[in-house]
């Protein structure tokens, strides 16, 4: 049972980053982070680039209220975006994903101190926080790994409106507190 007061959307602050919820008007600055290409090549949905494809994502994101938009604390600048949300393998728990960031921000920091931020939130509820990832998102399986979770399984899974097959890595509270 998820917790009826867990929220969603907090507002999360860092020294370098702000995670807030998405509102209609981060369209056109968050269409430019997702406006290039590369950032989607290792991604399984290729084409999130286009104009077309990002608006329907991103009408989907702001109709579920569980999307975050990613800022750096000084400048504000739009840098991502996250969300939480509940799936079919961890229905008591709380999952973490369809991340991006702009590639300024890949391989540095970025990445870990967004995750340090939902999970320590995430982590005063739950027990579990799940992330799924495309067999083929290497970049992501890698990252995921380096906050301690662990590959749980390899199943079909009804995530971002689809069936598809995902890699299901957990993350214990008393994993994360030990990292």
């Amino acid at each position: 049972m998820i917790p009826t007061d867990f929220n969603f959307q907090p507002t999360l602050t860092s020294k370098n980053l702000v995670l807030r919820p998405l509102v209609k008007s981060d369209y056109p600055e968050l269409f430019d982070c997702a406006n290039d290409e590369l950032l989607w090549a290792g991604h399984p949905a290729k084409d999130r680039y286009k104009e077309d494809v990002f608006a329907k994502m991103f009408n989907e994101g702001l109709s579920s209220n569980t999307c975050l938009v990613i800022s750096e604390a000084e400048s504000t600048k739009l840098i991502g975006w996250t969300r939480y949300y509940v799936a079919e393998d961890g229905p008591n728990d709380i999952s973490i994903g369809f991340t991006f960031l702009t590639r300024e921000h890949w391989g540095g920091s970025t990445n870990r101190q967004l995750k340090s931020l939902m999970l320590n939130h995430a982590f005063e509820y739950f027990d579990n926080v799940w992330f799924h990832i495309a067999p083929t998102n290497i970049r992501s399986q890698k990252a995921t790994k380096k906050l301690g979770a662990k590959l749980i399984n390899e199943a079909l899974l009804f995530l971002a409106g689809k069936e598809s097959l995902w890699q299901s890595y957990k993350l214990t509270k008393q994993q994360w507190q030990l990292t």
